[in-house]
């Protein structure tokens, strides 16, 4: 894929947003897109008082549920016999530090972080062994869910597609072996989720031959892989933060609306 190195969005004070590439130690401004190529420019600059944005505008999130044995056993399901999918429009999108709002119609708002997939091309009828070539990276993403209203309605598309309901970021993993990596949610710096998607039903290379025998995902389309064990409520004035090893940590804290 042509970006070689991690890069993410950064949210300048008029609003516009403009690609950057992420080194251990700083950014550094860049020429081009992820897609076509991204070059880095100019002096390494420091990470203090950067404001992320989301990292990448994607078109449609698909999202993979139950994807855990033990989160499917915790909220009393079974293992789906197939990858049980859902979508989430643009519009859930929200940035590194951007507030989770809770809203008035749920009364149980939880966290479910994941590792996500970005795709980097035009993508349809893959199989496992050409996945790879359709990756543009990886990214922290926290499926925010209403829990109460997921459990009345009969499919999922308020309780997982309202406002804010995808924070991503903070920014693109370029390489990385998604096979075995730690994905944690921490809650006001408590330990709530830990696994490893070696765990996974499902893994990244199946679901992208699975997604795209029937649907086509597009240059910076989002895959979220699913949540381990663990989900908990959120409330005003919390902070979550999901991490995965090998990517960085996604930090956004609760409001209500």
């Amino acid at each position: 894929m042509p970006a070689a190195l991690p890069f993410a969005r950064l949210r300048n004070p008029d609003g516009r947003s403009t690609y950057v590439v992420v080194e251990p130690d700083g950014w550094r401004e860049a020429e081009g897109d992820p897609f076509t190529g991204l070059a880095p420019r100019g002096p390494l600059r420091p990470f203090d008082g950067v404001v992320w944005d989301v990292p990448v505008a994607a078109r449609k999130i698909v999202c993979v549920g139950r994807n855990y044995r033990a989160h499917a056993r915790e909220l009393g399901h079974d293992v789906p016999e197939e990858p049980l999918l859902f979508l989430k429009p643009s519009t859930a999108i929200i940035g590194p530090g951007d507030p989770i709002q809770l809203l008035p119609i749920s009364h149980r708002v939880d966290y479910e972080g994941e590792l996500a997939i970005v795709i980097g091309r035009l993508t349809r009828r893959v199989d496992p062994e050409q996945a790879a070539r359709s990756i543009l990276g990886y990214t922290c993403a926290n499926d925010v869910t209403l829990r109460d209203i997921q459990g009345r309605d009969e499919q999922w598309t308020r309780a997982k597609g309202f406002d804010g309901s995808c924070p991503l970021g903070p920014w693109i993993e370029t390489d990385l072996d998604p096979t075995d990596v730690r994905v944690e949610t921490r809650l006001n710096g408590e330990v709530r989720q830990a696994g490893q998607t070696t765990d996974m039903v499902y893994g990244v290379a199946t679901l992208l031959e699975y997604i795209t025998a029937f649907m086509t995902l597009l240059p910076g389309d989002v895959i979220l892989t699913g949540t381990p064990e663990g989900v908990g409520k959120l409330s005003a004035g919390d902070v979550v933060e999901v991490e995965v090893d090998g990517v960085g940590t996604l930090s956004n804290p609760v409001v209500d609306e």
